[in-house]
This record gives C-alpha cells, sequence and structure tokens, in this order.
C-alpha cells in the first residue's frame, strides 16, 4: 500500500484540531450551542475517520511478516529524512521521519483509535470550555497512536512528551474538586520517567550513532568503548533499570502506581476513559519495543525481579480494591483504578515469562484490559451524571430503578473478574500459563489473586444493584439536588458502551482475530531475547 496511512492515522487529530479552532464561538447563547454541538460532532467524526483507517490497517495487515527488529518485515512503513546536521565536535545527526507496525503494536493501534472514538460520546456531557476540551482530547490522541507507530527513538519520544500537555490540562481544567493537584502529580510522576528515557537516548545514540530502534536491537551496531559498548555490564543495567522505570510508572506498576488513584478519581468521565484504556498500555508497550530488545542481557539479569513487580501489583492492587469496602473510603472510580494496577500486573508477569504464550497473553490482556476498563469508567460516568456522588454507600437497588444499565454493568464486572466467556479469561490464561513454565511460585500466588478480583467485584455489583433502594432515589429529579435522577442508560451512552460489551464477548469466544495478529512478531521476538536467557 503506497498510501501514507500511518501518517494520516496518527494526524488527522491534528486537522481537527484545526476545524475545531476555526468554529466561531457565537454571539448569542443560540449561536453557542450550535457551535458547541458543531465541535462535538467535528471530534466525533474525525476520530470515527481514524478508527476506518484503523479497520483499514487491520485488513491489510499480513500476519505472516514478523516484525519486532528487521524493517523489511514491519509493515506500511514510511521513512523520510528529518533531521540531518552536522555539528562540530559532535559529528552528523540524523533522525528519521520512521513509522511501521508489525503484530506488536497494531492491537495497540487498533485499541487506541476504537477507544478514542468511543470516549467521544461521554464528552457530549462537557459544557466547559468545549473547544479547548475538544482540542486538547484530539491533541492526546495523536500523541498515542504516534508512540505505537513510531519506529525512530527521538520521534517516539515526541510522541510520548506530546500526550503529557493534553492530559494534564484535561485533568487540570476540566476534572474534580482535586483537580490541580491530580495533575500536577500526574505531570511530576511522568515527567521523571521521561528524563531517564531521555538520558538513555542520548546515551543509545552515542553508543549506536542512530536513533532508529530497529538499529539499537543489533548489539552488534553498538561500539566497542562507548558507554553501552558491550553486554553485561553495569551501565547497561543502570540504563535498563532507568527505562524500566520510566515505563514502570505509566503502567503502572507497584510502587510507583500512587498517581493514578488520584488522576482517576479526579479526571472527567472520557479522560478516566482513555487513561485507562490507552495510556497505561503505552508503558508496557515502551518495555516490549525497547527497553526488553535493546537491553536483552539487562532483561535476563533482571527477569526475576520484573516478575516479583509483576506479582506485587497484581496482589497489592487487588488487596486496596477491596479495601475500598471500608466505610469513608468506598469510592467506585478508586475501586476501579486500583483493579487496574491488579490486571496492568498480570500484563508485567506475563512479559517477564519470555514464554510464547505469556507474551502473547500480556499483549491480549493489555487489549482486553483496554476495553473493559473503558466500560468499566463509562458505567461510572453514567451514574455520577444522575447522581452526582460516586460513593458505594450512596446506592442500593439499583437493578430495580434500572435494568438495562444494570445488564451492562454486569457485562463488565463478570469480563473484569475473568469470566469465562468474556475476553478477560483469555488473555489472564495465556499469561498464567507461560509464567507458570517460568516463575511458578510467583504464579501460584498471582493465581489465587483472582479470589480477591471477584470478591470486590461482586461485592461492588451487590452493593449498587442489589437491596434496598436509599430514600434519596425514591424520589423524581429535583433541581436543587436533594433527590436524584434514576433514569435508565440513555442511546449515547449505549452507543458507547454496547461496541465495547460485544467485543468482549466476541474475543472471549472466538479469541483469533487478535491473537493471530501477534503471533509471528512475538515469536520472532523471543527469538531475540533467548540468547540471553538463563
Amino acid at each position: 500500500m503506497n498510501f501514507p496511512i500511518l501518517t494520516w492515522i496518527t494526524f488527522l487529530p491534528l486537522l481537527g484540531m484545526l476545524i475545531v479552532f476555526l468554529i466561531p464561538n457565537g454571539k448569542d447563547e443560540k449561536a453557542q450551542e450550535l457551535s458547541k454541538t458543531i465541535i462535538r460532532w467535528v471530534a466525533a467524526g474525525i476520530t470515527f475517520a481514524q478508527l476506518i483507517l484503523a479497520f483499514v490497517i487491520y485488513f491489510h495487515f499480513d500476519t505472516a511478516l514478523a516484525g519486532v527488529n528487521d524493517e523489511k518485515t514491519f509493515q506500511f512503513v514510511e521513512k523520510l529524512s528529518w533531521i540531518n546536521a552536522y555539528l562540530p565536535m559532535v559529528g552528523n545527526i540524523k533522525i528519521d521521519y520512521f513509522l511501521g507496525i508489525d503484530g506488536l503494536s497494531v492491537p495497540m493501534v487498533l485499541l487506541t483509535a476504537l477507544v478514542s472514538f468511543l470516549a467521544i460520546f461521554p464528552s457530549f456531557g462537557i459544557n466547559k470550555a468545549v473547544k479547548g476540551y475538544f482540542a486538547m482530547y484530539l491533541l492526546l490522541d495523536l500523541g498515542m497512536m504516534g508512540v505505537f507507530v513510531s519506529l525512530d527513538f527521538f520521534l517516539f519520544y515526541i510522541f510520548w512528551e506530546l500526550m503529557l500537555l493534553p492530559m494534564y490540562f484535561l485533568i487540570g481544567i476540566w476534572g474534580g474538586p482535586r483537580r490541580e493537584y491530580a495533575a500536577i502529580k500526574f505531570f511530576i510522576y511522568t515527567l521523571v520517567g521521561s528524563v531517564f528515557m531521555l538520558l538513555v537516548m542520548i546515551g543509545l545514540y552515542h553508543s549506536t550513532g542512530s536513533f532508529n530502534i530497529l538499529d539499537m536491537m543489533n548489539q552488534g551496531n553498538f561500539v566497542e568503548g562507548t558507554i553501552f559498548g558491550g553486554t553485561g555490564t553495569t551501565l547497561r543495567y543502570a540504563a535498563f533499570m532507568a527505562l524500566f522505570i520510566g515505563f514502570a510508572i505509566k503502567v503502572p506498576v507497584f510502587p510507583f502506581h500512587t498517581w493514578l488513584p488520584d488522576a482517576h478519581v479526579e479526571a472527567p468521565t472520557p479522560i478516566s476513559v482513555i487513561l485507562a484504556g490507552v495510556l497505561l498500555k503505552m508503558g508496557a508497550y515502551g518495555m516490549i519495543r525497547i527497553a526488553f530488545p535493546i537491553f536483552p542481557d539487562a532483561f535476563a539479569y533482571f527477569q526475576s525481579l520484573i516478575a516479583w513487580i509483576g506479582m506485587i501489583s497484581i496482589v497489592y492492587g487487588a488487596l486496596c480494591a477491596l479495601g475500598q469496602h471500608q466505610v469513608g473510603k468506598r469510592d467506585f472510580k478508586k475501586l476501579i483504578a486500583y483493579s487496574s494496577v491488579s490486571h496492568m500486573g498480570l500484563v508485567i508477569l506475563g512479559l517477564s515469562s519470555m514464554r510464547p504464550e505469556g507474551i502473547s497473553g500480556a499483549i491480549f490482556q493489555m487489549f482486553n484490559h483496554g476495553t473493559i476498563t473503558a466500560m468499566l469508567f463509562m458505567i461510572v460516568g453514567v451514574i455520577y451524571d444522575r447522581a452526582h456522588t460516586r460513593g458505594l454507600d450512596d446506592f442500593g437497588g439499583l437493578a430495580k430503578k434500572m435494568p438495562i444499565y444494570t445488564g451492562v454493568m454486569a457485562i463488565a464486572f463478570f469480563a473484569a473478574i475473568g469470566l469465562p466467556g468474556m475476553s478477560g479469561f483469555i488473555s489472564e490464561v495465556l499469561v498464567f500459563l507461560g509464567a507458570f513454565k517460568t516463575f511458578p511460585v510467583l504464579t501460584i500466588v498471582s493465581g489465587l489473586s483472582i479470589i480477591l478480583g471477584a470478591a470486590y467485584m461482586l461485592w461492588a455489583l451487590q452493593k449498587i444493584f442489589f437491596g434496598a433502594i436509599p430514600e434519596k432515589w425514591k424520589g423524581p429529579w429535583d433541581p436543587t439536588g436533594i433527590k436524584y435522577k434514576t433514569d435508565d442508560i440513555n442511546a449515547l451512552e449505549l452507543t458507547a458502551l454496547l461496541p465495547l460489551a460485544a467485543i468482549v464477548i466476541f474475543l472471549g469466544v472466538y479469541p483469533n482475530p487478535v491473537l493471530d495478529l501477534m503471533t509471528g512478531s512475538v515469536n520472532h521476538f523471543i527469538e531475540i531475547m533467548q540468547p540471553y536467557l538463563h
């Protein structure tokens, strides 16, 4: 395909931003409302076009090509000279505009396009500074997509940093009461990881003479005597850990997770959807694409530590979610946020196994977690829009008032638990199958955490939907806020939720459409890493 589809799918949101800025605000109230409506549908149209391009990529993707470290096996490649300059005492600096995808990245491209489009619909409820919100939303979309298609480390880093700015403002301006604190905490944590990444990137350039990620994966390109030359050196181990921490912050895993609950609780619903659905996956993707294959010797050295971190994150996240049962701490959003720490720990455990089933399960878990948590946070948004509270103690008996909402919620909850027939079950089983061969004891401990997951999810389900209906839910909606609106889920909300529910069920029954994408690349990835494993 000669059409530059990766450029279009990446920069289409930029076109949307420009259109949004050109839409006049309107002079009177009616004109302003019309302007807001146009802006919302422009953003929806742009993200829908991006989703169409993602499906084009999916149907034209050749699963027989492995990718990972050979440019010839990457697909939809676009490579142009971007920066080519000679500096005295430094030499020639060459940076390419280099895009391409393989089986490790195409599921993330699909996930980003899908979640970005569906999260637009909860965004229709945003009424504060609508033009600014959707401009920042589209810029965030651009940065996320760019990370998953970049094959030049400098370009990857630009996109990685680019998404920080819109996320900071989206939380800090449109978030909850403690939005400034949550936004600053998110920014500082991620910036620390970015500094680590920048320092390692500079060292890699001086060691290989290239910013090309695929060149960096070839250990023969490291010049002897340079900072990262050779294998098994202290500097290489330090560089690997710097990259790992930078990416682990974004995942996030214990003990780098503390920014996540605050960001989720304060972020508006659609941004929580984006954060859980896509942004967390960028950290794990960075490990697979950059940290592990560039420093395979260091990965082998720290493999057991990484598995321990994965296991601790699984158990700790589940215990923290279970802790939301305590009176005074029963926040629906925070429960789901801590469950994300637990479920992303499964990804780290699967990656640490360095087994085909474990790696495939980890990437599949990234995709499934994106769709399931997107559902969960949208569901929280549905009830928050009506009740203006996320306290679990404020609810009860909603199954009688909102039966359709209850049905959708049940699908999301059982998918999060990993019920057979749901997509989460397949990815979790694959992770455990791979990890058990490498770390049997850690895998058994991690597997037992499924009981904790079932406990906190089923408890929340029972608390919200069954039992007696609180008095404040029994009356009609009162604008003074004394009573609560209890109408069932509406068509716009179902438009965002039903596609995700369908995907969760379909991939739970027939996971091959996603698993087939990654098989060749996963096997090639393990071939690269195998010579360095003990």
